[in-house]
């Protein structure tokens, strides 16, 4: 009976600590939501344009016409206004992959170049709707590096102002690590 005390009062609290030893090292962030501004300059703005044709297969004037594939390089800033800080890129690719026109695959990097994250990025991928301004949707984080590294967690967007020649986009990361 002794040894048997022994072991549970000895053990046990060892064995406890070790348990949240391996459960705070799998998670060591935590949850993290960010919020940042996607500022495009759209097709057909001129050579500023942050978005471009790579691939235009149908006479549609929509980007997610099918078969097109469209390029892009657009600033991060950490607002809504145009001369608001520059915090990173989003840097990535598209391709319009409805027959119906009416929404197109993504794949992309948010790169970040200043602040807390500079030299870390997010990996992310999904639909993107053509709708009206607003529209909330919803895409996958499938990585990242640096300081989101064994990120995963979701990304929603919504385009919050638009002109004829700019879009922005609101984005709200929900990150977890594993």
């Amino acid at each position: 009976m002794a040894s048997s005390s022994f072991f549970f009062f000895f053990f046990l609290p060892f064995t406890l600590f070790a348990t949240a030893i391996a459960a705070s090292s799998s998670n060591p962030n935590g949850y993290m939501h960010l919020r940042f501004y996607n500022h495009e300059r759209i097709l057909g703005s001129g050579p500023n344009a942050t978005v471009v044709y790579s691939v235009h297969r149908t006479t549609s004037s929509s980007v997610s016409g099918f078969g097109n594939v469209y390029v892009y390089d657009n600033l991060l800033r950490a607002g809504v206004e145009p001369d608001s800080p520059i915090i990173g890129r989003n840097q990535g690719m598209g391709i319009g992959s409805s027959m119906a026109e009416n929404s197109g695959l993504t794949n992309f990097q948010l790169v970040f170049t200043a602040g807390e994250y500079n030299g870390s990025s997010l990996a992310l991928q999904g639909l993107f709707p053509v709708a009206p301004l607003g529209t909330v949707f919803e895409r996958a984080i499938t990585g990242g590096t640096g300081k989101f590294r064994l990120a995963r967690g979701y990304l929603l967007t919504s385009e919050v102002h638009a002109t004829n020649t700019t879009l922005t986009g609101q984005l709200d990361a929900y990150i977890t690590f594993r």
